[in-house]
C-alpha cells in the first residue's frame, strides 16, 4: 500500500491557507500548513514533500528566499515549487523564480480547476517514484535471494558430491576386495561395511526425496491415533547407534502416562529421531541427551536438549534455513547435507506445529521443541 503524498503549503495568511486546504484536500493526501518561511524550513526538516506552494509576498523571508534555500539543500533541492503570488512580476523577477526551483506561477486569486490541475500532475507523479521505488527495492530484495539462493546451491552440491562419494568409495574398494578374496571371516567384515555405507547412500536419498515432495506438495500426511510414548521410544531405538557410538547418555522423560495424539506415526518418529541423531552428532563425545514429552493444553510438546556445541543468536536465526550448515561445526557434520532440521520444520508444519530452537550460547548445549496440536 503506497504511503500518503505530502504537499506543503506557506503563507502568513491563514485564510489563504485555509483556503487552499479546502481546495487540494483528497485522499492520501497530507496537507502541511507554515506561516512564515522560517515555519516551512521546520516541517521540511522533517517530512518527504513532494510539491511546495509557497506565497511570494510574506514578511521575513518571502518566497523567493525561501525557494533558494531550499535549493541549497541537498534533501530539499528537487521538490518542485508553485509560487502563488498577488502582484504582476517582471519577467526579470520570474526568470528569478525559476531559478530559484520553480516550475511554475499561479495568480491571486486563484483560480480552482487550475489549481486543482496542475497539482495532480505532480500528486501522480510522486506516485509513480513511490512505485518505481517499491519494484527497485522489491527487484534488489529478489536479486539478492537469488545471489543467496544460488550460493547455497553451489554450497549443497559441494556438500552432496563430498557426502556421497565417500560411501560410493567404500562401496567400490570394499566390492573390489570381495572379488578378489575368499569366503571367509574377512568377506563378512567387509559386507557389514558396504550394508552400513549403503544405508548412509540411501539415507542422503530419502532425505533429497522427502525435501523434493514437500516443496511440490506431493507429500500426503497418513494421521492415526497412536501414543506418543511409541514414537518416542522408537526414534530413540533408531539414533542408539549414533549415540552409543560416542558414549552419550539418554534420558527419556515423559513415559510413564499415555499421551494419545492423532498425526501421522512415521513422519513424527522421523521428526524426533532426526532431533536426537543431530544432538548426538554436535555433542562432543560423554554428552548428555534428554528427549521428553508432555501434553500442554489442546497440544503435546516434544522436548530434545543435549549439553553439545551450542548456537549462537545468528546461527539460531538460520538453523532451520534449507542446506544450513553452521560453520564451526563442519567437521562434525559427517553424513548430513544440511536438511535434516529443515525436514523436520517442514514435517512438523504440515501437521499444524511448530518448532523452536533455543542455546545459552557456543559451547553451552541447544533445545529443540516441537509443539503439535493433538488431532491433526
Amino acid at each position: 500500500m503506497n504511503t500518503p503524498v505530502t504537499f506543503l503549503l506557506v503563507d502568513d495568511l491563514p485564510e489563504n491557507l485555509l483556503s487552499l486546504e479546502a481546495l487540494l484536500r483528497r485522499d492520501d493526501l497530507i496537507l502541511l500548513k507554515a506561516r512564515s518561511g522560517d515555519e516551512a524550513l521546520e516541517l521540511l526538516l522533517e517530512h518527504d514533500v513532494a510539491l511546495a506552494l509557497l506565497d511570494v509576498q510574506m514578511p521575513g523571508l518571502d518566497g523567493f528566499e525561501l525557494a533558494e534555500l531550499m535549493r541549497g539543500n541537498e534533501r530539499t533541492r528537487r521538490i518542485p515549487i508553485i509560487f502563488l503570488t498577488a502582484g504582476s512580476h517582471s519577467a526579470e523577477r520570474r526568470f528569478q523564480g525559476y531559478e530559484a526551483g520553480a516550475v511554475d506561477f499561479i495568480q491571486k486569486p486563484i483560480e480552482p480547476d487550475i489549481l486543482r490541475s496542475k497539482t495532480d500532475v505532480f500528486f501522480e507523479i510522486y506516485r509513480q517514484r513511490q512505485m518505481i521505488a517499491a519494484q527497485r527495492d522489491q527487484l534488489a530484495a529478489q536479486a539478492a535471494a537469488l545471489q543467496i539462493a544460488d550460493r547455497k546451491k553451489d554450497e549443497f552440491l559441494a556438500i552432496l558430491a563430498h557426502e556421497l562419494r565417500n560411501p560410493l568409495a567404500a562401496l567400490s574398494g570394499g566390492l573390489r576386495l570381495l572379488l578378489r578374496a575368499p569366503a571367509g571371516p574377512r568377506a563378512q567384515e567387509i559386507g557389514t561395511l558396504m550394508e552400513g555405507q549403503m544405508s548412509h547412500v540411501v539415507r542422503l536419498v530419502d532425505d533429497l526425496l522427502d525435501v523434493s515432495r514437500i516443496t511440490e506438495g506431493k507429500i500426503e500426511l497418513l494421521p492415526e491415533p497412536f501414543d506418543l510414548r511409541e514414537a518416542l521410544t522408537a526414534a530413540a531405538s533408531m539414533a542408539r547407534s549414533n549415540i552409543e557410538a560416542k558414549t552419550h547418555d539418554l534420558h527419556l522423560a515423559g513415559l510413564e502416562e499415555p499421551l494419545p495424539l492423532v498425526a501421522d506415526k512415521v513422519r513424527i518418529t522421523q521428526c524426533i529421531a532426526n532431533l536426537l541423531n543431530n544432538a548426538a552428532k554436535y555433542t562432543p563425545s560423554g554428552g548428555h541427551i534428554e528427549a521428553g514429552i508432555a501434553a500442554h493444553g489442546d497440544s503435546v510438546v516434544i522436548r530434545v536438549a543435549d549439553t553439545g556445541f551450542g548456537l549462537d543468536a545468528t546461527e539460531l536465526s538460520t538453523i532451520f534455513d534449507m542446506f544450513s550448515q553452521i560453520r564451526g561445526h563442519l567437521e562434525h557434520a559427517r553424513g548430513g547435507l544440511g536438511i535434516g532440521l529443515a525436514l523436520v520444520k517442514q514435517l512438523v508444519e504440515l501437521h499444524g506445529g511448530t518448532i523452536t530452537a533455543s542455546s545459552p550460547g557456543r559451547g553451552q548445549g541447544s533445545t529443540f521443541e516441537i509443539m503439535l496440536p493433538r488431532n491433526v
